[in-house]
């Protein structure tokens, strides 16, 4: 549960994970342009473009690309902002809370619509770091299971430790 919302098992999917890495460097690598693109989809695919207006209806965009080439866009805004504590963006409206067409988007293409949530809570020597995806329904949230979704982020986030420690 985040925010007293209750998690509905066959539409949401969820990952949490304590890390020792404070908020703060965590909000950076994912509020910065430059930072998310580092870490932000499992490698061998790499984030190519990204796009950021951190308020309310401001853009959240990311392009990635497999390895073969493909690319994979993915335009949605954000509907919450609390520095260094939580995250929710959509991909079901634009920027600006434009609505998108219905038909822009194909279950059966590996796209549907989500709400986003990244919450972060401070833990003794570091962050709990806790993820949510709502899905519209079942099938999407099917496919976004079936696509790795729990391990990727796993992944996803063990990069963005990876360039923390390095030093940002």
């Amino acid at each position: 549960m985040i925010n007293n919302t209750p998690i509905d098992a066959s539409l949401d999917l969820s990952f949490q994970r304590q890390v020792d890495v404070s908020k703060e460097l965590i909000w950076r690598a994912w509020t910065e342009p430059e930072l998310l693109k580092i870490w932000f989809c499992p490698r061998p695919w790499k984030t190519i473009e990204c796009e950021i207006d951190l308020q309310l209806g401001g853009v959240f965009k990311t392009s990635m690309q497999s390895p073969e080439g493909v690319l994979v866009a993915n335009e949605g805004c954000f509907l919450n902002v609390q520095k260094n504590k939580q995250l929710v963006w959509t991909n079901a409206l634009l920027p600006g809370f434009r609505p998108k067409q219905a038909n822009s988007l194909d279950v059966d293409a590996a796209n549907f619509f989500f709400t986003a949530t990244l919450h972060l809570e401070d833990h003794v020597g570091g962050t709990t770091y806790t993820a949510l995806v709502r899905h519209a329904d079942q099938k999407a949230c099917d496919l976004h299971k079936a696509m790795g979704f729990e391990q990727g982020w796993g992944i996803a986030l063990d990069q963005l430790i990876e360039m923390l420690r390095q030093g940002i």
